[in-house]
């Protein structure tokens, strides 16, 4: 049903809001501290108008940005601000430059105090709303692109706007509940269906169920957490990846990079009031432990053998800091186990847990009685705090060097929804399957560019090579796809381009420039672009495919130059590099690649599927009237119906882990379930079935010569 396409980006901007925020230090709530505010204020704007890659003037123009930026990223919906509201916030439309340069938070105090009162009021609205059923008679519509939607006028039209996004919950989720009981029906004559009433009333309470399990969460936030959304809305006017990150957010931010975290190894929801344990992370101390389950409910935390903690009601980012620890302490868990609903103390040693799913892994496929290795490398990872640790390029040379012991005579590169990482690793992966030479050029403000080399003359790899990207493939990812194309090492396959982030961040501490005692958190700042050794930009443009597949993306706004304040596309002189000459037949195997894709069923019907896609995307208005909106749904279904065979594919290849990780597997079911799971999926994908094709056709030169670019 379209419908859920359309409340996508409402559900991922509430979600990603609550997930941004730091977790206090315990569940007491924690008074504002305006010196500590007014220091960030000051701290940041020396920063970002010194620093940023931007040089960008405190002026009109910044503060009109801010203004709307702060107001929307609170009220993206228009559920909140009359326009009484906004006519009382316009004052400072043009001053919050003035106020931000004499270090004053009066906008942001004006603005986050009125929101606290309407939050307080909007419990009441969606209650008493959801109290009784919707008029599913009248003829009514609504806009969901909400930037085309006025501020209510006044308080009435204000809950008239709750009423009709609170009618468009039920009504999807009344629609979705009479889909599922026609096609129980279909197999089950039977089945006792429930009437509309008692399918209207069941989706009414689980919209306010809903309702009432966000204001929980928003009511947990802290002035910090607040305070910390005006924060990005102030350094992302510089540009779009410049953002203010809490000392929690870096942490998280940290664990994200290198694929590690010190702890129990235990992934955990909140269900209610209590703390539910979701999945074990596989080779984790809980798992090894095997005591703890998923389902289990976590009632208390003791640390050792001191009192127990507990952490029932607690907010979720909370109970995970006590959870969590350093490598080699006791945490003592007292469990409801999900079985029979005892209670049991789990002691479990905290150790560093390993992210399975963040590192390299291969899988090696036979073709045409030729060997290939599939390399799936999610994202450049790091550990910023240890140059020693295991990061993406030691591990990408190592897993190379067992794909070459299988004899494997091709390989391909999967980046797919790669969204980057560490600048350094991209520069030192592209230099495995290189001699030597430039790799990227990087620019600060008001300097020239500066060439960035791999070094090391030894070359991992001097195989034939298919990088397959998407849309999602950005930044470093973009590093290593441009180098490899401009040196003609690989042929780049996959969306038209990809994502087009061509600058690069820096991560500072902001108490390094301070002698303020109090944590002040992290500034990641945009301080570079990068450019492509051939001089032009990924900045915008991205990395263009030599060989473009259609996909579900392929008519969509999507990727950087749909960012607002993106900065421009542009371009520098090329480095000095030579170009290889590894193939025979380059131009010919992309050629024949692009002939197959054109004239195959299955991406044809691909490509229909994008433009009706993106033609629902532009379709943002909807009936509430419960006959016309369920017609409307029913049109929409079996218009879908044309499409739904596009993405069943079957290639009857078999795709298999290398050799070294079979004993692996065997000790680890979990982790032998997901590589299962993973080698069935690479079977199944047409994207990775032509890349194959593309590498089964290329044919390596017997002299590698290179030819001066």
């Amino acid at each position: 049903m379209k419908i859920h396409k359309k409340f996508t980006p409402f559900i991922l901007a509430i979600a990603l809001l609550l997930l941004s925020f730091k977790a206090p230090a315990s569940n007491v709530k924690t008074d504002p501290d305006p010196e500590k505010d007014k220091v960030l204020i000051y701290m940041l704007k020396n920063i970002l108008t010194r620093m940023h890659y931007v040089e960008k003037e405190m002026n009109d123009d910044l503060s009109e940005q801010i203004f709307h930026g702060f107001i929307e990223g609170l009220d993206p919906n228009k559920r909140y601000f009359t326009e009484k509201d906004i006519k009382e916030f316009s004052k400072y439309k043009f001053t919050i430059d003035d106020q931000l340069l004499n270090d004053d938070v009066s906008f942001y105090n004006l603005v986050y105090q009125r929101y606290s009162e309407k939050i307080k009021n909007a419990k009441s609205y969606y209650a008493d709303l959801l109290k009784q059923p919707f008029n599913y008679k009248k003829d009514e519509t609504i806009e969901i692109d909400y930037k085309k939607v006025p501020f209510a006028k006044n308080e009435n039209e204000l809950i008239n706007y709750w009423r009709k996004q609170l009618k468009l919950s039920t009504l999807s989720r009344i629609q979705d509940k009479i889909t599922k009981q026609e096609e129980i029906v279909k197999e089950d004559k039977n089945f006792k269906t429930k009437s509309f009433t008692s399918l209207e009333k069941e989706a009414r309470s689980e919209v306010l169920k809903n309702m009432d399990e966000l204001y929980i969460r928003i009511d947990e936030l802290e002035h910090e957490d607040w305070f910390s959304t005006f924060l990005n809305i102030v350094v992302g006017a510089f540009d779009p990846h410049t953002t203010y990150m809490a000392p929690s957010i870096k942490e998280r931010f940290d664990q994200d990079m290198s694929g590690k975290l010190e702890g129990i190894g235990a992934r955990l929801v909140k269900k209610g009031i209590y703390t539910h344990v979701f999945e074990l992370v596989s080779g984790g101390p809980a798992w090894k432990q095997g005591e703890l389950e998923a389902d289990d409910i976590i009632l208390e935390v003791a640390q050792g053998d001191e009192e127990p903690l507990d952490i029932v009601g607690m907010r979720l980012d909370d109970a995970i800091k006590f959870i969590k620890g350093k490598k080699g302490t006791e945490v003592r868990l007292t469990v409801k186990k999900k079985l029979d609903g005892s209670t049991k103390i789990i002691s479990i040693i905290r150790d560093v847990v390993e992210l399975e799913e963040t590192f390299v892994k291969s899988s090696i496929v036979e073709k045409e009685g030729k060997k290939y290795g599939l390399i799936d490398l999610p994202k450049f990872y790091i550990n910023f705090d240890d140059q020693n640790d295991r990061d993406s390029a030691k591990d990408m040379e190592k897993e190379i060097e067992r794909l070459k012991q299988e004899n494997v005579t091709g390989l391909i590169i999967d980046l797919r929804n790669n969204g980057g990482g560490s600048l350094k690793t991209a520069i030192e992966i592209a230099g495995l399957f290189i001699e030597k030479g430039p790799i990227v050029q990087v620019k600060y403000r008001g300097e020239k560019p500066n060439v960035k080399y791999d070094t090391d003359p030894k070359m991992q790899w001097d195989g034939s090579v298919v990088v397959l990207v998407n849309e999602l493939s950005a930044s470093a990812s973009e590093i290593f796809a441009a180098a490899m194309q401009d040196y003609k090492r690989a042929v780049i396959i996959g969306g038209n381009q990809t994502y087009g982030k061509g600058t690069v961040q820096n991560i500072l501490p902001i108490n390094q420039f301070t002698k303020y005692q109090k944590d002040l958190g992290y500034l990641k700042m945009t301080i570079q672009k990068f450019y492509r050794i051939n001089g032009g930009s990924t900045q915008i443009e991205g990395v263009y495919s030599d060989i473009a597949m259609p996909s579900r993306y392929s008519f969509m706004k999507f990727g950087e130059r749909d960012l607002d304040g993106a900065l421009p596309w542009d371009k520098v002189p090329q480095a000095n590099y030579t170009q290889t000459s590894t193939y025979e037949n380059f131009e010919d195997v992309i050629y024949k690649s692009k002939d197959r894709i054109a004239k195959d069923p299955k991406f044809k019907l691909i490509n229909e599927y994008a433009k009706w896609l993106k033609e629902n995307q532009d379709e943002t208005s909807y009936s509430l009237n419960y006959k016309v909106f369920s017609k409307e749904n029913e049109d929409d279904d079996k218009e879908a119906e044309k499409y739904s065979s596009a993405f069943k594919y079957d290639s009857d290849l078999t795709f298999i882990s290398p050799t070294y990780e079979l004993p692996l597997l065997k000790k680890d079911s979990v982790l032998s379930d997901k590589r299962m799971a993973w080698h069935k999926n690479l079977s199944k994908d047409m994207y990775v079935s032509e890349a194959l094709n593309v590498l089964n056709d290329l044919k390596i030169k017997t002299s590698n010569v290179l030819v001066r670019n």
